[in-house]
């Protein structure tokens, strides 16, 4: 019998198969692979192909020289542009507003690898701790609401280049999908004056089902009600609502975590595209105590089809519980 679940933070319904469930072999993918061709212009030595940088973590060098570890620049083709005021305005019923906001491009490592799961610890450690120097500092910005963190792995999932890297953009307002979230958690504070995820984290880590790694400070698990098929999310044990906030321990660990579950997710699943999400508390917010920062990893194995659409139930072949043990004998 299929199973219906409802995921406790949205109210989001997710059709689950428990009968004939997909395993890692089982889907059609589209592996990301390093063809090696052409200049990359993020490859050391190829600074003057960015635009000058706007942070780095080096050894050696000077300013958009080789040297670094982790660089940070101005995307050359942005989906917002910094210069400019807001005017939002109104057309009837309909509202429209100028496409304030910055983006950036962090380029995960100087060698020329296709996934973070390839780049060493320190570096997907100090790709979180550039997003943290970043948000800070765009923080200053009043016109920017809300910073987004994410990854393209893959052209199934928007990678347009294949050196790994990451992005973030600043938002002059906050988005509807974390807006969402927002509300869901505040509707469940006010009935168990409790946060939701502080809750799914002490569950789990009790059923350990759907537990795919447990470190110091953060857990990796499948969601109850998963999206999609591998869905991941990772979510601190201490309760804390601005990711960029956190100290420095919890980015060791939540990065440590992080290497080995990719890892895991290209072994299981043969390199899989995937896209990464940093749900965050939005800028002019103080501490949430109904939210929890987290990360979601959601593998590109699966397409959304009519139903979806029409409805808002996701359909998942593989129950949760099935994908954590898969990952857990990978990590093994």
């Amino acid at each position: 019998m299929p199973d219906l679940r409802k995921d406790p933070v949205t109210g989001r319904w997710v059709v689950v198969s428990t009968e004939r469930t997909k395993r890692p072999a089982d889907f059609h993918r589209s592996q990301v692979v390093i063809s090696n061709q052409g200049v990359c212009p993020f490859c050391p030595g190829n600074e003057s192909r960015t635009p000058p940088e706007v942070l780095a973590y080096r050894s050696s060098g000077g300013p958009n020289q080789p040297g670094w570890s982790t660089r940070v620049v101005p995307h050359r083709f942005p989906a917002l542009r910094v210069e400019g005021d807001l005017n939002q305005t109104a057309d009837g019923l309909y509202d429209r507003m100028n496409g304030i906001g910055a983006h950036e491009v962090i380029i995960d490592c100087p060698e020329h690898v296709a996934s973070l799961a390839d780049a060493p610890e320190d570096n997907v450690r100090d790709v979180f701790f550039a997003y943290r120097d970043r948000a800070l500092d765009l923080k200053k910005d009043p016109r920017f609401e809300y910073i987004q963190l994410f990854k393209n792995q893959g052209q199934v999932a928007g990678g347009a280049l294949e050196h790994t890297h990451t992005e973030l953009i600043a938002l002059p307002l906050v988005p509807h999908n974390l807006s969402m979230e927002l509300k869901g958690a505040a509707r469940y504070f006010k009935f168990r004056n409790r946060c939701v995820f502080c809750d799914i984290v002490c569950q789990e880590l009790a059923n350990r089902s759907r537990i795919v790694l447990e470190g110091a400070h953060v857990v990796v698990l499948a969601p109850f009600a998963s999206r999609c098929p591998f869905e991941l999310w990772v979510l601190p044990k201490r309760h804390g609502s601005h990711f960029e906030m956190q100290p420095d321990e919890v980015f060791c660990d939540f990065a440590a975590c992080l290497l080995a579950v990719l890892a895991s997710l290209d072994r299981a699943l043969e390199r899989p595209a995937y896209n990464l999400v940093l749900h965050t508390a939005p800028l002019r917010r103080g501490e949430i105590e109904s939210f929890d920062w987290h990360l979601e990893i959601v593998p590109r194995l699966s397409r959304t089809g009519g139903f979806a659409m029409g409805t808002g139930f996701y359909l998942n072949p593989t129950p949760p519980e099935e994908a954590a043990r898969f990952l857990r004998e990978s990590l093994e």
